[in-house]
């Protein structure tokens, strides 16, 4: 199928050849014939699958140009995101013979200039962060009561970032019976109280990407246990000589500190985290493009929604405390085509989270670094399993143990075994029944 067998505005076909879109992604398929029947949407979809297009196509098709009202809002959690939302906005809305007015309100902008720009006209579609849109509905400034859609991005990392109760006050001045599509990676628990008070009936997609991470991306597992984690990513750093690197940590302060370890040994470091003022965070965006920098060390939230071309090498610090951060980091590489290394640094305790991973269908490759170079070693489990086992006997052996006489009767130590065996099949149906209901109650999730 193709974008052709869709019987959309010339214009919108038009934008969508010069931007080499032939085909609609599973999700667009999918999805933009539920918006263009003016359903509710729940959309859940990992990044990279199309959503963008998903929600503004229909717009566009259903799309009044000659009414002067707002009839689309689009909130997006960061600056950096709702500007990529303009961007593909602007694009489709040049090819239209009539003057379609498209705004992108974020903070850091001049909000008085905004202001008075609204008096003379309203826009027709309206992007942007959620504070920023909420200031200038607030202020009387935008008239947002007569909108067709309401369009929520990435719902998680909203709520992540503490933006939902001002969603939840654009939602209120919105008129009864508008469209809302809300699209997120995932759809967390504390979300539904809002989906349950504004979303009237909604389609719930939930679409399953076919592989989670690019095949073009090689995930590589390295120890960090009984080494100095700074030193230890300045070695690789030597070794991997890449194009460009991005280093995820978890807290600013992780970042602050690792940026200022790296930039002293010699290396030309860009940081962005949530206390970065936004002048500061586009000037150093604007280097990044320019190739003044060759690493860059970010937090999860500054650096979602960032397109930087060209990520040869991602490192992980450490694993992501929201598991669903990995693939979100780990996608920066290995785009178009192109081959890229995601080297994450863990260390024993992680050990359950990497068997998440894992059945999320990440495959990870051992290495060490010896004699200057990466080298493969043996799966981390074989020596934990090895130990784990002979721990957990010797435990149970203690308790049985310390019952036994002087004189060893015939069969003792079959029986300790015996004893053993039976605790330890106790403890895994323990474990099945617990995963089983884990399971049972995660389907069950309710809108």
């Amino acid at each position: 199928m193709t974008f052709n067998n869709y019987q959309f505005k010339d214009y919108i076909h038009q934008a969508l050849a010069a931007a080499n879109f032939e085909r609609p992604t599973p999700v667009q398929e999918k999805l933009i014939p539920v918006v263009l029947s003016g359903r509710d949407l729940v959309g859940e979809s990992k990044t990279g699958s199309g959503k963008t297009h998903t929600f503004l196509i229909p717009i566009f098709q259903m799309l009044d140009e000659t009414a002067d009202q707002v009839q689309a809002v689009i909130t997006a959690p960061s600056r950096e995101l709702a500007t990529q939302i303009y961007q593909a906005a602007r694009q489709i809305a040049e090819y239209s013979e009539t003057d379609l007015r498209v705004v992108n309100y974020v903070g850091g902008t001049d909000k008085t200039r905004q202001m008075d720009k609204l008096q003379s006209n309203q826009p027709h579609i309206v992007i942007g962060t959620p504070g920023r849109i909420y200031d200038l509905v607030k202020s009387g400034s935008l008239d947002i009561h007569k909108a067709k859609t309401f369009v929520v991005d990435e719902a998680d990392m909203t709520l992540d970032m503490g933006f939902l109760e001002t969603v939840d006050k654009i939602a209120a001045t919105l008129p009864r019976k508008v469209q809302i599509l809300v699209f997120s990676a995932t759809i967390p628990q504390k979300l539904q109280p809002f989906l349950k008070k504004y979303l009237s009936n909604p389609v719930i997609e939930q679409i399953k990407t076919k592989t989670v991470i690019s095949d073009t991306i090689e995930n590589w597992l390295i120890s960090t246990k009984g080494r100095d984690k700074n030193a230890q990513i300045l070695e690789m750093t030597k070794l991997m000589q890449p194009y460009l690197a991005m280093i995820f940590v978890n807290t600013k302060a992780r970042a602050d500190e690792l940026h200022s370890y790296l930039t002293a040994n010699g290396l030309r470091v860009a940081k962005i985290h949530g206390d970065i003022p936004p002048r500061e965070r586009k000037r150093i965006m604007s280097q990044v493009k320019n190739l003044e920098f060759q690493y860059i060390v970010a937090t999860d939230l500054a650096a979602r929604g960032i397109d930087i071309e060209g990520v040869s090498h991602v490192i992980n610090d450490a694993i992501p405390q929201d598991l669903s951060f990995f693939v979100h980091r780990v996608g920066r590489t290995g785009r178009n085509g192109l081959t890229g290394t995601a080297i994450t640094l863990y260390q024993p305790s992680d050990d359950s989270d990497i068997q998440e991973l894992e059945k999320m269908g990440v495959a990870f490759l051992p290495k060490l670094i010896k004699n200057g170079e990466f080298q493969d070693t043996y799966d981390r489990d074989r020596r934990a399993n090895r130990e784990k086992s002979q721990e957990k006997l010797d435990l149970e052996m203690i308790g049985l143990v310390k019952k036994k006489k002087k004189k060893i009767k015939p069969g003792y130590k079959k029986k300790i075994k015996w004893a053993v065996d039976e605790k330890r099949r106790k403890t895994k149906r323990i474990e099945a029944r617990a995963r089983g209901r884990a399971e049972r109650k995660a389907r069950k999730q309710e809108f």
